[in-house]
C-alpha cells in the first residue's frame, strides 16, 4: 500500500516568532499581513478566541486589547529561512519529497515498517533542531494525507501523527463522517455549497457518492478526488517544481503615492524582486507588464487602474534590462492627480535561459557581461541578506514601503539582528 505522508508546521508563522521570543509561548499572538491589514497566522488561543483567519485588523483591535491579543508584522525573511531549515531537515528522512508550501511538504513513505514510530521520530527531530512544532498525516493517497493531517492536529489522542494506513475501514468511515465536505483537498467554498445542495455534507458521503454523478456535475477533477478518498493514488508527488510562466510582485504601499518618483522607486524595486526569481528558476522574460491601482474602497475619490505590457527586444534575466523597460511602462500610464495604493510587476513571456533564441547579431560578450554581474548581484544578496546590493533607483528613505510596525528582527539572516543571550 502507497503511503503519503503530509508534514504541516503548526501556526507557523506565530511559530517561528515564538522562537526568539519564549514569552509568547502559551500567549494570544496573530501575525498580520502586509501593511498590518488582516490576520495570517493564529496561535492556538487565538484561535480558541472564534477569531476567524483573514479578519481585518483594524475590525478586532478592540476584541484583541480585551483579550490581550499580541499582534505582529510578518517577517518574511525569517519564515523563509526557517522553511528552508525544516524542508532540508525532512529530506534526510525521505528523499522523495515535494514542498507543496512555505509550511507543508509531502513525503511518500512507501515501504517503511512502522509509519507512526517513523513519524514521531521526524517530529521529534524538527522539534529539537529546528523548534517548529508539525503535525503529520499518513494515508495511501495525497487526498486521505490532507485529512489525517487535519485529524492529527484536532484530534489531541493522536499526538500529531494520524495514519490512515494503520486504521481498519470501518473505524476510519467513522471518522470521515465527522468531517464536513469543505475540508477535502480541492473542494473550494463553492464547490462544497454545491455539494451540500446534492446532500453531500461529509467527507464520507462524497467517498460514497457516485463517481458519475458527481463528474456530471463538476468535472473530472473532482472523479479524481473521489478516487483518492478511497485510497487510489491518482496525484503523484511533484518532487521538482515546474518553473513558474509568470512571475509577480506586487505590494500595497504604505501610504498614498501621488509623486511619480515615488512610484518609480517602488516599480524599480518590485522588478528587482521578479528579476531575482527569474535568475534563481534560471529563465528569461519576453516582456514585462506594470500596473498602478488607485485605493477601489475609497469610492469618494477619483479612481484609476491603468495596466500596460511591454515586449522586450530579447529575452532577458537582467534586472536594468527589465527594469527600464518597466520604468518606460509606468511613465506611459503614470497621470498626476491620483493618489495610488498599490503597484506591480509581472514578468510574462518567460522561458529555460538554455532556449534563449539564437540571432545572426546577438552580442555574445554583452550577454556573458550581463550574466556574471548578475550572479555577483545575488550572491552578495544570499550571503549579506536580500537588499544589501540593489539600483541606486530604489531609493534610501522608501517612504511608499508597506507598514510594518511591530515586525520582529530578522534573527536568522541579518547579522546585526541577530538574537542575544543574556
Amino acid at each position: 500500500m502507497r503511503a503519503f505522508a503530509l508534514v504541516d508546521c503548526n501556526n507557523f508563522y506565530v511559530s517561528c516568532e515564538r522562537l526568539f521570543q519564549p514569552r509568547l509561548e502559551g500567549r494570544p499572538v496573530v501575525v498580520l499581513s502586509n501593511n498590518d491589514g488582516c490576520v495570517v497566522s493564529r496561535s492556538q488561543e487565538v484561535k480558541d478566541l472564534g477569531l476567524r483567519m483573514g479578519v481585518p485588523w483594524f475590525q478586532v483591535k478592540d476584541f484583541a486589547k480585551r483579550h490581550g491579543i499580541i499582534a505582529l508584522s510578518s517577517n518574511y525573511a525569517l519564515y523563509a529561512d526557517i522553511s528552508n531549515r525544516v524542508m532540508r531537515l525532512l529530506s534526510q528522512y525521505c528523499p522523495d519529497q515535494e514542498i507543496y508550501s512555505i509550511d507543508e511538504s509531502f513525503l511518500d513513505l512507501t515501504g517503511i515498517a512502522d509509519l507512526t514510530n517513523y513519524a514521531q521520530t521526524i517530529r521529534g527531530t524538527i522539534r529539537q533542531r529546528v523548534g517548529i512544532p508539525v503535525c503529520i498525516g499518513i494515508a495511501p493517497s495525497k487526498t486521505l494525507a490532507k485529512l489525517a493531517n487535519h485529524v492529527a492536529k484536532k484530534q489531541k489522542q493522536y499526538h500529531g501523527v494520524c495514519d490512515f494506513n494503520a486504521m481498519t475501514a470501518r473505524v476510519l468511515d467513522n471518522l470521515l463522517a465527522k468531517i464536513e465536505v469543505g475540508e477535502v483537498w480541492g473542494v473550494g467554498r463553492r464547490s462544497a455549497e454545491r455539494l451540500q445542495q446534492m446532500d453531500i455534507n461529509t467527507v464520507l458521503e462524497l467517498k460514497y457518492s457516485p463517481a458519475k454523478r458527481v463528474r456530471a456535475g463538476f468535472g473530472v477533477v473532482m472523479e479524481r478526488i473521489i478516487a483518492e478518498l478511497n485510497g487510489e493514488a491518482c496525484i503523484g508527488l511533484d518532487e521538482i517544481a515546474a518553473p513558474r510562466q509568470q512571475i509577480i510582485c506586487s505590494r500595497s504601499f504604505g501610504m498614498a503615492v501621488t509623486l511619480l518618483e515615488d512610484l518609480e522607486q517602488a516599480v524599480i524595486a518590485y522588478t528587482s524582486r521578479a528579476a531575482e526569481k527569474l535568475r534563481d528558476q534560471q529563465s528569461l522574460a519576453g516582456g514585462i507588464q506594470v500596473y498602478i491601482r488607485t485605493n477601489p474602497h475609497k469610492e469618494s475619490e477619483p479612481q484609476y487602474q491603468p495596466t500596460t505590457l511591454l515586449p522586450l527586444f530579447e529575452p532577458t534575466d537582467d534586472t536594468r534590462l527589465l527594469c527600464r523597460a518597466a520604468l518606460s511602462g509606468l511613465r506611459q500610464i503614470y497621470r498626476s492627480g491620483y493618489s495610488y495604493q498599490k503597484a506591480g510587476v509581472m514578468l510574462t513571456g518567460i522561458i529555460a535561459a538554455s532556449a534563449r533564441p539564437r540571432t545572426l547579431f546577438e552580442d555574445v560578450a554583452a550577454q556573458q557581461k550581463s550574466a556574471s554581474l548578475m550572479a555577483a548581484l545575488d550572491r552578495v544578496n544570499r550571503r549579506m541578506g536580500s537588499g544589501t546590493m540593489q539600483l541606486l533607483g530604489e531609493g534610501v528613505r522608501k517612504g511608499w514601503a508597506m507598514r510594518r510596525g511591530n515586525m520582529s528582527q530578522r534573527y536568522t539572516t541579518e547579522w546585526d539582528e541577530l538574537a542575544v543571550a543574556r
